[in-house]
C-alpha cells in the first residue's frame, strides 16, 4: 500500500479531524452532484440555468436517486460511450405504483425502447415519456446485474467493490426513498442495447458512442432511482463503465395538444389514465 494521502497525525484528534474535513470544502471531482442545481457552470443552451433542479455526474459503479415533480424532464448522457444507466421510477407518494416493463413493451406493441417510448406502470398510467432518443441502444428486456452473477463474473458484487452489481444499488437507493428489496420491479437500462434475433435469443450491440443522450419527461410525480453498471449482457471480461451526466429542468406534461398523446390509441389511454387518476387527487 502507499502512503496515506493525510498524515495520521492531522485526524488524530477531533479537533484535526474537523479542521481537515473542512479544508475540503470546495473541492469538485470528476462525478459528483451539483448543489445547488442551478449553480451548474455551463447549462445546455436549451436550458434555463433557473430551471435546473438536478445536476450531477455519476460514476461507472455508482448510483443516484432523485424525487421528481411532474412535468420534469430528466436528460441522460454517455459521457464516455461506456455508461449504462439502468432505471427505476415510482410514483412518489404511492410507491406500490411503479415502472412495469412488460406492460412498457406489451401495451405499445414495441420491445425498443426510443422516441416516443412510455414507461408505464402496472396501473396503465404513464410514469415517463420519451421525449429524445440520440442513443437508440437501450434495453427494456434483460434487467439489472445481480450479486450472484458480478460475484461469478467479476469476483465481487456488493456495493462497496470495484464491480458492484446494479441491483445491490439499486437496494441502497431504495432504502434511501423509504422504499424495501420487495419494492425493486425490472428494471430498463439506457445506452447499452440488445436486440431479440429470429431464433429468440438477445444480442447485445453495444454503445452508440460518447455523448449520446435520452431525455424522459416525468408524466406524474416520480421517484427515481438510477445505476450506472456494465449491462449484464456485454461482453467485456473486464467491468467496464463509464461516467454517466444527470440533468433535470422544468417543462410540462405531455398534453393533449403534444404529438406525442396521439402518437398511437394505447399511448390515448394511458394518458388519459394518468390525467384522470391526477384529476380525482386534485393534481391535474
Amino acid at each position: 500500500m502507499g502512503k496515506p494521502s493525510v498524515p495520521p497525525s492531522a485526524t488524530a484528534s477531533t479537533h484535526g479531524a474537523r479542521e481537515h474535513a473542512r479544508a475540503q470544502e470546495g473541492t469538485t471531482a470528476d462525478a459528483m452532484p451539483i448543489v445547488p442545481a442551478n449553480d451548474l457552470p455551463e447549462p445546455p443552451e436549451d436550458v434555463a440555468a433557473g430551471d435546473v433542479v438536478w445536476a450531477e455526474t455519476v460514476a461507472g459503479g455508482g448510483y443516484t436517486h432523485k424525487v421528481l415533480a411532474r412535468g420534469t424532464e430528466l436528460r441522460l448522457t454517455d459521457l464516455t460511450g461506456d455508461a449504462c444507466a439502468h432505471l427505476l421510477l415510482h410514483s412518489a407518494d404511492r410507491p406500490w405504483e411503479r415502472l412495469n416493463t412488460a406492460d412498457t413493451v406489451k401495451v405499445l406493441w414495441n420491445a425498443y425502447l426510443g422516441e416516443g417510448h412510455l414507461l408505464l406502470s402496472d396501473q396503465g398510467r404513464v410514469l415517463a415519456s420519451v421525449t429524445e432518443d440520440t442513443s437508440g441502444r437501450h434495453d427494456a428486456l434483460t434487467g439489472t446485474s445481480t450479486l450472484v452473477r458480478n460475484t461469478a463474473r467479476y469476483g465481487d458484487g456488493t456495493p462497496q467493490s470495484a464491480s458492484p452489481a446494479g441491483r445491490e444499488l439499486f437496494k441502497l437507493a431504495a432504502l434511501k426513498n423509504g422504499l424495501a428489496p420487495r419494492d425493486l420491479p425490472p428494471s430498463v437500462s439506457f445506452f447499452q442495447g440488445v436486440r431479440v434475433a429470429e431464433d429468440g435469443t438477445t444480442e447485445f450491440t453495444g454503445s452508440a458512442g460518447p455523448g449520446a443522450s435520452v431525455t424522459l419527461r416525468a408524466e406524474q410525480d416520480v421517484t427515481v432511482l438510477l445505476a450506472n453498471v456494465p449491462h449484464p449482457l456485454d461482453p467485456r471480461p473486464d467491468y467496464t463503465t463509464g461516467n454517466l451526466r444527470v440533468l433535470a429542468y422544468r417543462s410540462r406534461p405531455t398534453a393533449p395538444d403534444d404529438a406525442l398523446w396521439d402518437a398511437t390509441p394505447e399511448g390515448r389511454r394511458a394518458f388519459l389514465n394518468t390525467v384522470d387518476h391526477l384529476t380525482a387527487r386534485g393534481l391535474a
